[in-house]
């Protein structure tokens, strides 16, 4: 301080090194570090199609991870922490389980990173926003359709995602709720973990159990595809509804396999996450909870679909 009162303009100088030093700061490009769940399925993969087209469309950095497998919480976890000591602008999740993630969670906000988490929510009460499917009612429109289908009395299983993700839990949980209220009877519930080899599996054991089984509600188009496989191999047609509105599903429908699927506006989940994360970077206010909506696809429709899904890949 003493030399500094000896120089003349020492005081000026310093404010206008400060001055430099936010301008620099300010002017450093923004970098999204976006982390799902998996990166092996094509609903993840137009999830990383629409945080990549918004991170092009908004000018800023962004990087898609995901673990091997939607089981592989661990391998997650280790890649936000990753991203955290990166030093990202921002942070948009699909946290695979969300009780094992906020740890992490709390270890971004400490390094003054904002968290957006997407497609699937968690108790954390400092996330900026929640983006994502209304995964409950997704669920419940999937019941909708099964029961008007089969009517009271008609006889449903459910395959789900893996045991402690709240995403498959709301799905689930929404047709739970229509199908009883229908009067229809749900024969096993089984997870199975989002894999489609593991949904055949699944749906081979429940087929020496029940035979008599009329409709399958899988809470991914995966598990949906590998039970199909199941059914077929079996010489069993009967309804098969997925959700997510995958590429794979989509052909199915096409096809005359799978009966359809709950779809997702999984781009827009990945677009609109990275929205929002880059408002949170920049300080600005960004809406708390953002639904990016569903409907059910079936044969009247499909074709529709395939073209805006093939328009989105083809990015």
């Amino acid at each position: 301080m003493l030399i500094c009162s000896l120089i003349a303009g020492c005081g000026e100088q310093q404010a206008s090194q400060s001055s430099e030093n936010e301008q620099q700061k300010a002017e450093e490009p923004i970098k999204i570090g976006v982390i799902v769940k998996a990166l092996n399925s094509d609903f993840w993969k137009t999830v990383e199609a629409g945080a990549k087209a918004a991170g092009k469309d908004l000018g800023v950095e962004v990087e898609v991870l995901g673990p091997s497998a939607e089981t592989a919480v661990s391998e997650q976890i280790n890649m936000i922490e990753d991203q955290i000591t990166k030093g990202v602008s921002a942070l948009a999740v699909a946290p695979s389980q969300p009780a094992s993630a906020i740890p992490v969670f709390d270890q971004a906000k400490a390094a003054g990173i904002p968290v957006v988490l997407i497609d699937t929510d968690a108790p954390w009460d400092d996330k900026v926003s929640f983006v994502g499917t209304g995964n409950y009612n997704g669920g419940k429109q999937a019941g909708e359709f099964i029961a008007e289908k089969l009517g009271k009395g008609g006889k449903v299983v459910i395959l789900r995602g893996a045991v402690g993700d709240p995403t498959h839990d709301e799905r689930s949980n929404g047709a739970i709720e229509v199908l009883r209220e229908k009067g229809l009877e749900i024969l096993d519930i089984q997870p199975a973990n989002s894999e489609r080899g593991l949904g055949m599996t699944v749906m081979e054991n429940i087929l020496q159990v029940h035979p008599d089984v009329q409709a399958v509600f899988a809470t991914n188009d995966e598990m949906a595809l590998g039970a199909l496989r199941a059914l077929q191999a079996a010489n069993k047609k009967i309804i098969v509804v997925g959700f997510d509105g995958s590429p794979d599903a989509l052909k199915s429908i096409e096809n005359g396999e799978l009966t359809a699927t709950v779809a997702q506006n999984s781009f827009n989940i990945g677009y609109q996450g990275v929205v929002a994360a880059v408002k949170a970077a920049k300080g600005e206010p960004v809406d708390k909870r953002i639904d990016t909506g569903t409907k059910i696809i079936s044969k009247d429709n499909v074709k529709e679909e395939m073209e805006k899904l093939q328009e989105i890949l083809g990015q």
